[in-house]
């Protein structure tokens, strides 16, 4: 087996004790990234924050614009329904209701919807003379929401 010139020790030996010092080396240069790298800076997590402010931001007036969209679909969709139902009961009957409770009572709604606006079942009706009747009654002829905001089309609920 060859020596080495320097040790005197044989080469294989010299080779493995390099061996060593290199993956201890190694190691100890890892075990330093790994130290210095176990965290996020404060200037990291600021740019990170201030972006996610930023898509908030950018994202809730949609969101709002939806929420109000999709009430707005519910009041049509109620408004329609009840007008529906009160025209049924003036023909089933032959005469006008006098509160939309009658329609609840008479079985043509299990319960008066809520009002997608006020959270409560607060409907404005308009009464007017029955048609259907000879000696001038009056009826529920049409139902409106109660609430006082304006509409996505310019006009109060109210008149909707």
């Amino acid at each position: 087996m060859e020596r080495s010139t320097v040790t005197g020790k044989p080469i294989s030996d010299f080779r493995l004790r390099i061996s060593d010092w290199r993956s201890r080396f190694t190691n100890q240069q890892s075990a330093i990234r790994i130290q210095q790298s176990k965290g996020f800076t404060l200037l990291e997590l600021m740019i990170v924050i201030t972006i996610i402010i930023i898509l908030a931001a950018i994202v809730l007036p949609q969101y709002q614009k939806t929420i109000t969209a999709a009430r707005e679909a519910v009041l049509r969709d109620d408004l329609y329904k009840m007008r529906s139902l009160l025209d049924q009961y003036a023909a089933d009957k032959g005469k006008l209701p006098q509160s939309l409770e009658e329609l609840v009572s008479a079985g043509y709604m299990r319960e008066l919807p809520i009002d997608p606006f006020t959270d409560q079942a607060d409907w404005t009706i308009t009464t007017g003379e029955d048609p259907n009747s000879d000696s001038g009654e009056q009826g529920v002829t049409d139902v409106h929401s109660a609430a006082a905001d304006t509409g996505s089309d310019g006009r109060p609920y109210t008149e909707w």
